[in-house]
């Protein structure tokens, strides 16, 4: 008789698990989105920074990245030992630039004693497995949060090549696909112009829209949530999971053929 369930055994107990410790700012609202990105034999283990009266702007930004903040959120999850520790938050990551981001991820290490990633530091090592040295960017923030998303990309000696922001200060969550596709067409108006197109901040959801957006597109296009989850999962060793999707899955890759290279696409 087989006993066998869900990996593990009604007797043996469940297969084991190997964990990513994910800290989130307060009002993260897609748990869910990160799950799909990771394979069976993962858990995520969630926790957030201290609820604080801001909208999304630089001044949250600000707050929610603290070293402070973040070292006493990974302190709470050292009890359950998790293998990486990432920093879900595009704008906290990213607004103190690249030397910026490095000091956060030590400051967690520091805290946890385990690897750190942040978004945008999984931002530019995804660029950096793609080839990519021009990128598209779709934001839902402030024009003043946005630019400067766009200083640290070029800080990181990438080219800005097109934009499109929504101007949003809250409810990003509720954002539909519609709309994010919408601006991603905006930002990538002319074929060839950039490698890739990211979609900043990880209270946006996009893991259904990445292969449509791609097969229209031609482009690789990655978000924040989705890099996020692949750079974690890739300081474990293992893949994330996203079908027809650049990043994950190099399968889906954009290989012009010569009638599309002549169109100008590249």
């Amino acid at each position: 008789m087989d006993i066998s369930f869900l990996g593990g055994s009604l007797l043996g107990g469940p297969a084991p698990q190997r964990g990513v410790g994910v800290v989130a700012p307060f009002d993260f609202a897609l748990d869910r989105e990160l799950w799909r990105w990771v394979p069976d034999e993962v858990s995520l283990h969630m926790t957030r920074t201290p609820y604080v009266p801001v909208e999304v702007s630089l001044d949250l930004a600000r707050l929610v990245s603290e070293h402070e903040t973040l070292q006493e959120a990974t302190r709470t999850l050292n009890a359950i030992t998790p293998d990486v520790v990432a920093y879900a938050c595009a704008s906290g990551s990213f607004v103190g630039g690249v030397p910026g981001e490095r000091a956060m991820c030590a400051a967690m290490t520091r805290a946890g004693a385990t690897p750190s990633v942040t978004t945008s530091g999984a931002l530019l090592e995804a660029l950096a497995s793609l080839g990519a040295r021009r990128v598209a960017l779709v934001t839902p923030y402030t024009v003043s949060v946005t630019r400067s998303l766009e200083e640290y990309v070029a800080e990181a000696g990438v080219s800005v090549t097109g934009c499109a922001y929504m101007g949003l200060t809250r409810h990003i969550w509720k954002v539909p696909y519609r709309d994010v596709a919408a601006m991603a067409r905006q930002a990538v108006r002319r074929p060839g112009a950039a490698d890739a197109l990211f979609i900043s901040c990880t209270n946006l959801a996009t893991y259904d829209v990445i292969p449509q957006l791609e097969a229209e597109l031609r482009i690789p296009v990655i978000s924040a949530n989705q890099v996020t989850m692949w750079a974690a999962l890739r300081r474990l060793g293992t893949r994330a999971v996203g079908p027809y999707q650049a990043l994950v899955d190099p399968a889906a890759r954009f290989v012009p053929d010569e009638e599309q290279q002549q169109e100008g696409w590249t």
